[in-house]
């Protein structure tokens, strides 16, 4: 079993945030984390602004990792932080450009939709700091010196839920639910694929996409109508990475008793009944460790990437899903994971 605390969200660590989000909830009512002085001298005095892209803070996928970070952040190192949760589209250059005459240390934007609202304020606040969640650069557009790009392998932990959703399937027709049709969600169903037929080469993958525009993340109804159309087709278990449209999905696999695949972060609490397991997409941790570099004077513009090999993505296995994960394909999907951070497994993303 080595690998699996490597590949499963540390639980220890997530359920001490927890209680220490709960005890301040209900001592303070705010968002600080009671911790001891000396753990939070580092961040004294640093000022972190976070905006989240559609679905807000409440997600319980993306965007909620991205906040888990930013609380982390202010729990473990001590920095002062603020967040806004625009309304509209149009709201979210003008909520990193609040944050930024504020004279912020390191502004956050939670989102790839970000990209070009990041670079043109970067150019305009050069003394300010910015880092993006799956931000790319655009056409024409260089490194900035003070824009930091976090991205994800995210090809790598989609092959590994790929591989489980192979390995546990009794009709070998498996379905993924895509949010809004762009190469970065692309990259989830190509890694998924992938790793299904690494494992079932006669199983088939039925995909669909919720539409073309930012709003397809944001679509429950449709998410719904598309996991029920796929599991009409015979698929038995449905991958999504479409936000808050894959409560849709959710919601169909309850109707029919069938299983799903979350995203971003641990989704077992969506549906209980179905959810066999989250592919987990670290936002957090890249959250926490951009803020790191800041108060250590580290920050570099440019893209950093995680994946397996950084831990910044994986899956999850715990006493909660157990009963729908078996011990024994958790170690051959362990096995399979330590062979893509070696090497000996190539994961397409295209």
């Amino acid at each position: 079993m080595q690998g699996f605390r490597l590949l499963s969200p540390a639980v220890t660590a997530r359920r001490l945030i927890g209680i220490l989000l709960a005890i301040n909830a209900l001592l303070l009512g705010v968002g600080a984390v009671i911790v001891p002085s000396s753990a939070r001298e580092q961040g004294k005095g640093v000022h972190v602004g976070l905006v989240f892209d559609i679905g807000g803070k409440n997600d319980k996928s993306f965007n909620e990792a991205a906040w888990r970070g930013l609380m982390r952040a202010q729990a473990e190192l001590g920095v002062e932080t603020r967040f806004i949760e625009p309304t509209e589209g149009s709201d979210r250059e003008s909520a990193l450009r609040t944050l930024a005459t504020k004279k912020f240390d390191l502004i956050i934007g939670v989102g790839f939709i970000f990209g070009p609202d990041l670079e043109r304020l970067a150019r305009q606040f050069p003394d300010v700091k910015f880092a993006g969640i799956d931000y790319s650069p655009s056409e024409g557009v260089g490194t900035l010196p003070n824009l930091a790009g976090l991205r994800f392998r995210e090809h790598e932990g989609s092959f590994l839920v790929g591989a489980i959703a192979g390995l546990v399937t009794r009709t070998k027709v498996v379905g993924f639910v895509g949010g809004m049709k762009i190469p970065l969600i692309h990259k989830f169903e190509v890694g998924y694929a992938a790793g299904v037929h690494r494992v079932c080469p006669a199983c088939r993958v039925v995909a669909a996409y919720a539409g073309t525009e930012p709003k397809a993340f944001a679509d429950p109804s449709l998410g719904q109508e598309l996991a029920a159309a796929q599991y009409g087709q015979g698929a038995d278990i449905i991958f999504h990475a479409s936000g808050k449209t894959g409560d849709g999905v959710f919601a169909a696999a309850r109707q029919r008793g069938a299983r799903a695949i979350g995203v971003d972060s641990d989704q077992f609490d969506a549906a209980p009944c179905c959810v066999v397991t989250s592919m987990v997409k670290r936002v957090d941790v890249a959250v926490v460790d951009i803020v790191k570099d800041v108060i250590a004077g580290k920050f570099r513009g440019g893209i950093h990437e995680l994946g397996l090999a950084e831990h910044g993505v994986g899956f999850v296995a715990d006493e909660r899903n157990r009963s729908m994960l078996p011990i024994d394909v958790v170690e051959k999907v362990n096995a399979l994971a330590e062979q893509i951070i070696a090497g000996k497994i190539r994961v397409p993303s295209e």
